[in-house]
This record gives structure tokens, C-alpha cells and sequence, in this order.
């Protein structure tokens, strides 16, 4: 299989507008992404997606792949599939995974790349991602950490804002003690052919009322596999999560 990571990069960033840009101890932000997406093994290329030419001057000053890519896009799996697109009509090589990295993960591990990108052994996998053991119930409460919940074979059953599963005859604060519970972390794989397709997808009923595009999928009957992981990359939100970073780090 031939895999390609593709870092998808906004610039107009709400909460942090140019973001990807953003130094972080003498080095950028998306150059940081990269230079870790070059330590995973299981990639092919790593190609940054974006839609501001200053972020296209920037990679491009370090030598590092990047396709000039819409601002309209509704999500980074949307602009991962317009990259695929254009690497496709410019360049012979096909590739038959793409993985979808979030550009503000500087210190992503790069192992968890090449644990989703390992999940396409199993033929019948369609899209793969990632998870981990919540600890807290504070964690297991909070919306803006979305919960998943498994089969047997490690397939998403679904995912939630909401602490999933429900447990019965307990009261909520005593949930840990009682169950075993999964967050999502946001890096997501695809096969090509399948990636092209969810792109063309409508939002679903479930992604309306969750806010969660992996629910579209789930909702038009796509297989995505959950590989479980003990670490949690680093997520740069605004320039008060930066700051607490460096204060950490240096």
C-alpha cells in the first residue's frame, strides 16, 4: 500500500488566525507538524493542504510538499480529498491511504500515524482512527471531549458528546468505577476510494445534532476502525493554549 499524510492548514483560524504560522521555540507550528509526520514509517509522502499562499511560501521554504487547496472547504477531511484530487492530476503515483493530520498537533507522536495506517491490513476497514482510556470523570463529562464506543472487532459503534455507554442502577459521578470509557482523538485515515465518497456525502441527521462528521459516515453505513493508544498529541486551540505550551516546555 502507498500512503500519503496530508496536514491539512487553515489560515483564518477564528479562535487563532494564522495559526499554522505560529512559532513555537524558533520553529513553525506546521513546519513542526511535518517534521514529525516524516518520522512515521508507514508514510509515503507528507504534503501540507492549504488555503493561503503566505502558509504555501512558508512550506515551500523548507522544501516541504504543499498544495495550494479552496477556502470554502467545511472540514480538513474535505480538503485532504480536494490535495488527493490534485496530487492525482499532477504526479503518477497513486496512493491507497490517505491520512487526514491535524495541523495543530506540533508534537504528534509518530506512531500513531502508523497505528491507524496499520489498520488497513484488515481489508474491510474503510476509515480508522483513534483512542484512548478516559481517567477522569471529569473527562468523561466534558462535551468537548467526544466519546466512542466498540464492537468486538474494534469497529466505531458510535460516537457522542455525551459520556457513552449509559450505565444503569449507578449514579453518574460513580460511572468510572463501573465502566470503561473511550475518548477520540482527532486523526483519521482513509482509503482513497472511500475518502472521495464520504467528500461527497451530505451532513447527516446524527452530524447535525452532535456537530461530528465521523456520525455522517457511521450514518451511510462506512466501517471505521478505533485503534487504541495511551497518548494524547498536544492540541494548539488559540494563543492562550501557545502560550501555556511554551511555558511548559520552556
Amino acid at each position: 500500500m502507498k500512503i500519503a499524510g496530508i496536514i491539512p492548514a487553515r489560515y483564518a483560524s477564528t479562535r487563532f488566525p494564522g495559526k499554522p504560522l505560529a512559532m513555537i521555540g524558533g520553529m513553525s507550528m506546521i513546519r513542526r507538524v511535518y517534521e514529525q509526520c516524516l518520522k512515521a514509517e508507514s508514510l509515503n509522502i507528507v504534503v501540507v493542504a492549504t488555503d493561503d499562499l503566505r502558509i504555501v511560501d512558508h512550506v515551500s521554504s523548507f522544501h516541504g510538499n504543499v498544495i495550494m487547496t479552496s477556502a470554502d472547504h467545511r472540514s480538513g477531511t474535505d480538503r485532504c480529498n480536494e490535495a488527493l484530487n490534485n496530487m492525482l492530476m499532477t504526479n503518477t503515483d497513486r496512493y491507497d491511504i490517505v491520512v487526514n493530520i491535524q495541523g495543530d498537533e506540533p508534537f504528534i507522536d509518530p506512531s500513531q500515524i502508523n497505528a491507524v495506517a496499520a489498520c488497513f491490513e484488515d481489508p474491510y476497514v474503510d476509515i480508522a482512527t483513534l483512542a484512548r482510556k478516559i481517567d477522569s470523570i471529569e473527562e468523561l463529562l466534558n462535551p468537548n471531549a467526544v466519546k466512542v464506543v466498540t464492537g468486538n472487532k474494534k469497529q466505531a459503534l458510535y460516537f457522542s458528546r455525551s459520556p457513552i455507554p449509559f450505565i444503569r442502577n449507578h449514579e453518574q459521578e460513580d460511572w468510572m468505577n463501573h465502566g470503561s470509557f473511550l475518548k477520540h482523538l482527532g486523526l483519521y485515515a482513509y482509503r482513497s476510494n472511500v475518502l472521495k465518497a464520504i467528500a461527497k456525502l451530505p451532513a447527516g441527521i446524527l452530524e447535525n445534532l452532535e456537530s461530528l462528521e465521523q456520525l455522517r459516515w457511521l450514518e451511510n453505513g462506512y466501517r471505521i476502525s478505533v485503534e487504541l493508544t495511551d497518548k494524547e498529541g498536544v492540541s494548539i486551540d488559540t494563543p492562550e493554549d501557545l502560550t501555556k505550551l511554551m511555558n511548559i516546555i520552556w
